[in-house]
């Protein structure tokens, strides 16, 4: 392709993935409960845009619904989305493998023991305390996955077979815990399967200091990940170093990993099926598919988790059971179109 050709498809690309996030944050913020007028809302949302006055007509009762109720949930989905996006294409590129998401490197494992512990042994104190036990679990997680893969040798494949015996491990402990106290399996799974229903702006506040380090760094990253895909040895022959562009990446991920489950519980497929569709539009390249990725997650979870409040209001879905109902059969699709492609 030429190089004109390849600055249209990416520009394709991320006006895509705009108008996909601006979609899906306007659905997110006009659903629910109370009717909003589409027009007004976006007239609304519009004129918090710095330089931008628009009147919305909105009445009193419906912008305290919209800034106060909705919009914090969607910008926390929104946020929530990018990271497990972003995060599951820095892994992917890392282990040069597109099946590589955060649950595979002691990520979710630990944050799930640590959310767990909090809940069964801070009782009161569990609602204030489970964000920072399960932060804390997934990074030490991963911290001890990746020692423990480096100890086993160099390579790719012993960290990530080191990741998937720390997350047995680290499952295997929870369930013991959970055994030990029944009372608190509901509270437990609850916060498994993720939930954004308790969004507040304090709650996107806190995490987006870390949040945006490990966007930040992952982000840079993109040219090496390129380098990276071609093999160890020939990255060495450029002057990179492999070891340190990988412990870079995988800490980043862990962050950006870390601070997104701190707030939403576990939400599975949207860390492997985002990245892929990314590559779909706008091939392989990591400095198109990090960016791209961030903004797709986010628009993908706001969607989400628009369904899981409102499929069956006024109840909600778990927000992990409606990403793996549309993630799984998407994510055999694209794996048959492209073993057909490839064929």
């Amino acid at each position: 392709m030429s190089r004109v050709g390849m600055r249209g498809r990416t520009l394709r690309a991320y006006g895509i993935a705009v108008v996909f996030l601006a979609t899906a944050v306007l659905v997110g913020a006009m659903a629910g409960a109370a009717d909003l007028n589409p027009l007004a809302t976006a007239a609304a949302l519009l004129d918090r845009v710095p330089l931008v006055h628009l009147p919305s007509g909105l009445s009193p009762l419906d912008r305290a619904v919209l800034f106060q109720i909705r919009l914090p949930r969607v910008v926390l989905a929104a946020l929530v989305g990018g990271l497990l996006s972003l995060a599951g294409a820095g892994y992917q590129g890392v282990f040069r493998n597109p099946l590589v998401d955060s649950s595979l490197l002691g990520a979710s494992a630990g944050a799930g023991l640590g959310a767990t512990v909090a809940i069964v042994c801070l009782g009161g104190a569990a609602p204030e305390a489970v964000p920072v036990a399960a932060f804390v679990g997934s990074l030490a997680g991963v911290a001890v996955a990746y020692l423990a893969g480096a100890a086993g040798g160099p390579g790719t494949a012993t960290l990530l077979l080191a990741g998937l015996a720390v997350s047995m491990f680290l499952t295997a402990v929870q369930t013991y815990v959970l055994q030990r106290s029944a009372q608190d399996i509901q509270q437990v799974y609850s916060w498994l399967l993720g939930s954004l229903s308790a969004a507040t702006w304090h709650q996107t506040l806190e995490i987006l200091p870390y949040a945006a380090v490990g966007i930040v760094i992952v982000l840079l990253h993109g040219r090496h990940l390129d380098v990276l895909s071609v093999g160890d040895e020939e990255s060495r022959s450029l002057g990179m170093h492999p070891a340190r562009i990988r412990l870079a990446v995988v800490a980043a991920c862990a962050l950006a990993a870390a601070s997104a489950v701190a707030v939403s519980g576990l939400i599975g497929f949207v860390g492997i099926i985002v990245p892929h569709a990314v590559r779909r539009l706008a091939g392989t390249s990591y400095r198109l598919v990090l960016p791209l990725s961030l903004l797709f997650g986010a628009g993908f979870l706001v969607l989400a988790d628009t369904l899981a409040r409102t499929v069956v209001a006024p109840a909600e879905l778990p927000i992990g059971v409606v990403t793996a109902l549309i993630g799984s059969p998407a994510f055999i699709w694209i794996l048959r179109t492209t073993r057909t492609v490839r064929t």
